[in-house]
């Protein structure tokens, strides 16, 4: 039987036994079981490893040529960014600032990796089946988008291009699979990618997604008024905010409490990113 997105959110309501066996069809190891034996995966993976095999990695950052971090306006509205991590220190949900953005109707893109959902496979249904937010990818296992294999933070990139196919386009068809909506947008982990990444992940029909207003949220001894002390000092129209949604233990939540009020005070209002031109820090689509 092949599964839709409502069947399979029903499975996820009823008796444990089915979530289970639903939920392991879509496991990280599973799904790529399975890509690595469907033709089109495999032919789409022997033209881009081709393509980039002998590539440079080029300049690597958060905001390398052809990474979007703007909306194309000039108006007071802005777009929320969330990403979901997963993996030993970062497999948290933050419900609390979920509820909140539904509480306060504040729309958003949600970069999610396959991790993530792996360990929050009922709540990921839940939130791509909100259309309030947008489902976007961040990656099958939660590494910084590379040909090379460069590292940052500690986190070692994908070593070639093979493995950050595997890593962006493996996402995006689970993500399809269970949604049955391709990703329109990609952000590396980290929000670090070399230049021959973003054109890899250009070349898979995605746009590699960075970031113009960084809130600071990715540590624990961050306060809330710290958090959003720097967004409100850095925002302006058209700004991209990067924040995350898997670390409910720490203050992002605190800080949107002060953020969004403070923001719509002056006339901001929240977008997704599916809803406007993106541009790079030059100004180019």
């Amino acid at each position: 039987m092949k599964l839709t997105f409502l069947s399979i959110l029903i499975f996820c309501m009823g008796a444990s036994q089915a979530r289970c066996q639903i939920q392991e069809q879509f496991l990280n190891e599973n799904i790529l079981k399975k890509l690595d034996s469907d033709p089109t995966y495999i032919g789409q993976k022997q033209r881009i490893t081709a393509k980039y095999n002998h590539a440079r990695s080029g300049h690597w950052g958060e905001f390398v040529k052809g990474v979007c971090e703007d909306l194309k306006t000039k108006q007071q509205v802005i777009a929320f960014t969330f990403d979901a991590c997963g993996g030993e220190k970062g497999t948290g949900y933050d419900r609390e600032l979920i509820d909140f953005l539904r509480k306060e109707k504040v729309p958003a893109t949600l970069f999610v990796a396959g991790r993530w959902i792996d360990a929050h496979f009922c709540d990921f249904l839940n939130l791509a089946h909100d259309t309030l937010f947008e489902i976007e990818n961040h990656g099958m296992n939660h590494r910084p988008c590379s040909v090379s294999g460069r590292s940052i933070y500690g986190i070692k990139g994908t070593a070639s291009p093979t493995e950050a196919f595997d890593e962006v386009e493996g996402n995006a068809r689970k993500i399809e699979a269970i949604t049955g909506r391709h990703p329109q947008f990609y952000r590396s982990a980290t929000a670090f990618i070399d230049e021959s990444g973003a054109t890899l992940v250009r070349d898979l029909g995605m746009t590699p997604i960075s970031y113009q207003v960084l809130s600071g949220d990715a540590s624990p001894a961050v306060s809330g008024n710290t958090i959003a002390g720097n967004v409100l000092k850095t925002i302006r129209p058209g700004a991209i905010v990067i924040m995350h949604m898997n670390h409910p233990q720490w203050n992002t939540f605190e800080a949107l409490q002060k953020i969004i009020p403070e923001l719509r005070r002056r006339g901001y209002h929240f977008t997704r990113l599916n809803q406007y031109q993106l541009t790079d820090r030059n100004g180019n689509i």
